[in-house]
């Protein structure tokens, strides 16, 4: 009967309408909203949300951008996109979080993930949304230390993402895909909404 519980539960919260948490990125090229999943990707999304309710995001560029596979970003302020000589430090994080890649959510075009160095329990602050489909980085099916972790899933303004993809960059120090002109989120807000 215990084992039940949950199943019941489960449906009950569906009934009443449970609220699943959203994101919302105001970007220099327009609104980007993002339906988390913290059923799958829990420790992502607490800290992704972190981040966000500390303002972290407000004020960042997106230093990465690939047209044929992602756009990045997370870790560098506007002072960036200015090309100043100096060589300029991401913003300060908290704790790297473990790795949940292997969730059931895979890096298809429009899912959200985190990313990280080499070292698979490194992610922070930064993420990416895919562009295309990218199999490539679910990680290897044996190998749970692979991957990247997908938190989240673009349900507005993929066109605004295309936008950004399509943008012109150009190498500086050490970003290799750095927009031209920056491409800034003024801010990040939490918006929960119905499933």
């Amino acid at each position: 009967m215990t084992k039940f519980i949950p199943l019941l539960l489960a449906g009950l919260l569906a009934t009443l309408g449970v609220q699943a948490q959203t994101v919302k990125l105001q970007t220099t090229e327009g609104d980007i909203r993002i339906e988390l999943n913290a059923e799958k990707a829990p420790k992502s999304v607490a800290n992704f949300v972190q981040y966000v309710k500390a303002g972290h995001y407000n004020g960042v560029v997106f230093h990465r951008v690939i047209e044929s596979f992602m756009i990045q970003t997370g870790g560098y302020d506007a002072k960036l996109a200015q090309r100043p000589q100096q060589m300029l430090q991401p913003r300060p994080t908290k704790p790297p979080i473990p790795l949940e890649s292997h969730n059931g959510l895979a890096n298809v075009r429009g899912s959200v993930a985190m990313a990280r160095t080499n070292d698979p329990n490194s992610a922070t602050a930064q993420f990416f949304i895919n562009v295309v489909d990218n199999p490539m980085l679910d990680g290897e099916p044996d190998n749970p230390a692979s991957g990247y972790a997908v938190f989240g899933q673009v349900i507005e303004g993929m066109d605004v993402v295309d936008k950004i993809r399509m943008a012109p960059v150009a190498p500086y120090q050490m970003h290799q895909h750095l927009p031209v002109n920056a491409i800034i989120i003024t801010k990040a807000l939490i918006e929960p909404v119905k499933k």
